[in-house]
């Protein structure tokens, strides 16, 4: 990616990445059909080794539009938030929006392997529940499994800033 503007927003430190990651339940990946864009939220499981790296799993029905676009062209982008609360500002540019995020660049992998499958459906559940799940052949069989593979990714917190002191003449002429 080109870099975050704000850098002073930027979050490095992993475990408040993984905070993130375990406090969102949906994404929102970013697809590109032909020269229109797609954006379809989606529930994930997430891998995150201990050099950073960082996968996603998704799942869904063996078709449909989705799938069509990731087959044709699988680069794709994701969003997350978490943590969202509007505040209020003393003038109107001064409004916002308090929060925490995460995004993401990287490729989608389709996966038919079935074991491989049973693993990344219980990789989801335990991100979705926090409880471990397993999974039959046959159950796998029935749905799509993809794998984003991150190939690189930015977190960011926009705190709520810091209550401003009134002044005398501050309200009177409300």
């Amino acid at each position: 990616m080109k870099g975050m503007t704000r850098r002073e927003l930027e979050i490095t430190d992993r475990g408040e990445i993984l905070e993130i990651l375990d406090k969102c339940k949906y994404l929102h990946l970013g697809l590109c059909d032909g020269d229109e864009p797609y954006v379809v939220p989606m529930n994930y499981g997430y891998t995150m080794d201990e050099n950073g790296k960082l996968d996603f799993y998704l799942h869904g029905a063996v078709w449909g539009r989705k799938l069509d676009i990731m087959r044709k062209n699988p680069k794709i982008f994701a969003e997350m938030e978490c943590d969202t609360e509007p505040f209020a500002g003393d003038v109107a540019c001064r409004y916002g929006l308090a929060y925490r995020s995460l995004m993401a660049r990287g490729t989608a992998v389709f996966i038919e392997d079935p074991e491989e499958k049973m693993k990344a459906l219980s990789i989801l559940m335990k991100t979705q529940t926090g409880e471990d799940f397993t999974f039959t052949e046959k159950l796998v069989k029935v749905v799509a499994i993809i794998r984003l593979d991150i190939s690189e990714y930015t977190a960011k917190c926009r705190p709520m800033p810091k209550a401003r002191p009134m002044t005398a003449d501050a309200g009177e002429d409300a």
